[in-house]
């Protein structure tokens, strides 16, 4: 099972039960926003209706990104502020369906969080520092996306395997020739809160994978494995999860 697929059931897990996650106990440090955040992606089954959907509650539309050719998928963008921003992503209809692509059509009743991205200095070197730690690491691997008007953005990307609780994030390296998309994306919105929520036999686990990772996402207990995001505009916020 893909990650977008596994992380799209473990949503309406967690809107049936959403009762019992709003009691939840914080078991590490109090909400705020990791400095490593890179971008958020939320996905949607379909790219206008993510787009109206964040612009309907912030008042902020965001702006079209460009396509992920092999991938099936294209994205919107908008700025979250200093080198963080949103990626809206949805299938591209332009393209043979990918897995995610797939995956992302069942995101029928709104759109959810369905990663992030952490962003890292010399990937490739800390890329084999955490091969040697024990990690599974996928990568780094190189990508690219041109924009609308021509331009191309290239990066690099490093996965880890083997998350269970679809918590982890992936880690990017933008080239040094490419703008980073928090600068000329539609400003206006900011990012107020992201954590996460995993059941006790899981948050030790995940407390210790984030500190060896240098992550300082804010963890609390929850009855599932969450990500939740708060994003404020000029019209109002907008509270997302996975």
């Amino acid at each position: 099972m893909s990650t977008l697929k596994t992380q799209a059931i473990t949503r309406r897990i967690f809107l049936a039960g959403a009762g019992a996650v709003l009691a939840v106990q914080y078991v590490t440090w109090a909400a705020k926003v990791p400095n490593l955040l890179d971008h958020l992606l939320l996905g949607c089954n379909n790219l206008d209706r993510g787009i109206a959907f964040v612009e309907d509650a912030t008042g902020v539309r965001a702006a079209l990104g460009g396509v992920h050719p092999g991938a099936g998928t294209r994205n919107a963008l908008l700025s979250l502020g200093e080198n963080r921003y949103l990626e809206i992503i949805a299938p591209d209809p332009q393209q043979p369906a990918s897995a995610d692509a797939r995956d992302l059509r069942l995101l029928c009743e709104e759109p959810a969080i369905v990663g992030w991205a952490a962003h890292r200095a010399n990937l490739d070197t800390f890329a084999s520092r955490l091969r040697r730690q024990g990690f599974d690491v996928e990568g780094p691997i190189p990508g690219s996306r041109k924009r609308p008007d021509g331009r191309l953005l290239t990066w690099k990307v490093m996965r880890l395997k083997g998350d269970s609780t679809q918590l982890l994030p992936f880690f990017i390296e933008w080239s040094s020739e490419s703008i980073h998309p928090s600068i000329d994306s539609p400003h206006g919105c900011e990012l107020l809160r992201f954590e996460a929520f995993a059941p006790d036999a899981d948050a030790r686990a995940v407390s210790s994978q984030w500190k060896a990772l240098n992550l300082d996402l804010p963890l609390a207990e929850g009855k599932n494995s969450l990500l939740i995001a708060t994003i404020a505009g000029p019209k109002g916020q907008l509270e997302v999860s996975s």
